[in-house]
């Protein structure tokens, strides 16, 4: 089990912190300020567009998919958003110096067979030296596809988007590593560990492109209010606050010894639930399965009554654990954005509050729960499985992404960095 005295030695964290995931998190707000300021720089302010795309198609892999996603929930039914991921994978060769190559120089983009002119292809990179996603842009122009291409200025990506008459926008990079750290040891060189805040990064630009094409209907101030409510979010979950007062170190503490199902409500927080499952694998090296109600009560319910339900052992009584480690059990988080409502006030509910980003909502909460919601607390209660509750009442839906996007990605963070000094 965790020891969560772990999570309040900020030295500690810090030690283990290797390559500088909290810093990271910490500056995204600030990424997404660069990022819109490049993107105006780079020339969307003043792009014109003639009409809206049939289609977007978003390629990538990692959170430049994750970025997908959100727009998708984002345009709901107004605009096809169609993630591209890789298809294939070949066997790359090693570089001149024998070195391996690196994981994503082997994979490969294919366009579908009906993209054509009235379609508009994003390719989004952080490293911007794939050359399945140049492979990719070339497609596209052959196709007559419009074309924009998120990567680093000077990279093979960025490059060849001048070649292709894209639109070129820069993507803002991380925090620079620190000469005077060690660097982080590499388990696995040819597929290292995303950047956690990444998401921001791809995610920014291409929401400004779409709010542009009038493909989003998002405030006029929604991606800079963004910027302030992952700062926000960043003080409330630093590494020198205690766990009781840091809602990140709070919600990783809970997850320690589970098997988290992390489930949601609406798009938006399935996209936010799917994004927890891949920094928690990522960040902490733990399973968790996500899926969106109701649908996720089907697909989720035997493990309740299987080897991790609360109840599944007969012989619990009687046999003796004493020198066994404690036993997995099921944690349910579920995701919710419950847009111009305010939590109950009725003792031991935690408010959710406009300022304080998503917070736990208790058992005491006297607010009406949608049927999807209503059963999976009686799910989780006739299985003696703890049930988790965290909801943004932000009525902007972007800012209800970015308060339980900020909470999740540092709680993933915290229980990776915690697990590594168990």
């Amino acid at each position: 089990m965790l020891d969560d005295t772990l999570l309040d030695d900020p030295a500690a964290l810090q030690r283990a912190d290797h390559d500088r995931a909290l810093l990271s998190l910490a500056g995204a707000g600030a990424r997404v300020r660069t990022a819109l300021r490049q993107a105006d720089a780079a020339g969307l302010d003043r792009l014109r567009p003639d009409g809206r795309p049939r289609t977007v198609l978003v390629a990538g892999h990692g959170s430049a998919l994750t970025a997908a996603e959100v727009l998708a929930a984002l345009a709901g039914s107004a605009t096809l958003v169609t993630p591209l991921p890789p298809t294939e994978a070949a066997a790359p060769r090693a570089d001149r110096a024998g070195a391996p190559p690196v994981f994503t120089a082997g994979l490969g983009w294919q366009l579908p067979g009906w993209a054509g002119p009235l379609d508009l292809l994003v390719i989004s990179s952080a490293d911007g030296g794939e050359r399945g996603l140049i492979g990719l842009a070339e497609q596209a122009y052959a196709r007559g596809c419009a074309i924009v291409v998120t990567a680093p200025a000077g990279s093979p990506l960025a490059e060849a988007a001048l070649q292709v008459r894209a639109l070129p926008l820069p993507y803002v990079a991380g925090v620079l590593p620190d000469e005077g750290r060690p660097a982080a040891p590499a388990a696995e060189p040819d597929l290292p560990a995303e950047d956690p805040a990444a998401l921001w990064s791809h995610l920014t630009p291409l929401l400004a492109l779409t709010q542009k094409l009038g493909l989003t209907q998002l405030p006029y101030d929604a991606l800079p209010g963004v910027a302030d409510l992952l700062d926000a979010a960043a003080v409330r979950c630093r590494p020198d606050a205690a766990a009781y007062t840091n809602p990140a170190k709070g919600l990783a503490a809970r997850l320690a010894g589970t098997v988290p199902l992390l489930w949601a409500e609406g798009p938006l927080a399935g996209a936010a639930a799917g994004r927890f499952a891949a920094q928690l694998a990522d960040r902490a090296g733990r399973p968790a399965l996500a899926g969106s109600l109701p649908q996720v009560l089907t697909a989720h319910r035997g493990m309740f009554t299987g080897q991790l339900g609360a109840g599944a052992d007969p012989d619990d009584f009687f046999r003796d654990r004493v020198e066994e480690p404690d036993p997995l059990h099921l944690q349910v988080l579920l995701l919710r954005h419950l847009p111009g409502t305010a939590a109950g006030s009725a003792a031991g509910t935690v408010a959710v509050g406009e300022q304080d980003g998503p917070a736990e909502v208790t058992e005491d909460d006297e607010r009406p729960r949608s049927f999807g919601a209503s059963r999976a607390h009686r799910l989780a209660a006739a299985h003696d499985v703890r049930l988790t509750e965290y909801a943004s009442t932000r009525p902007d839906p972007l800012h209800a992404l970015a308060d339980l996007v900020a909470l999740t990605d540092f709680a993933a963070v915290y229980l990776g960095l915690a697990a590594a000094q168990s």
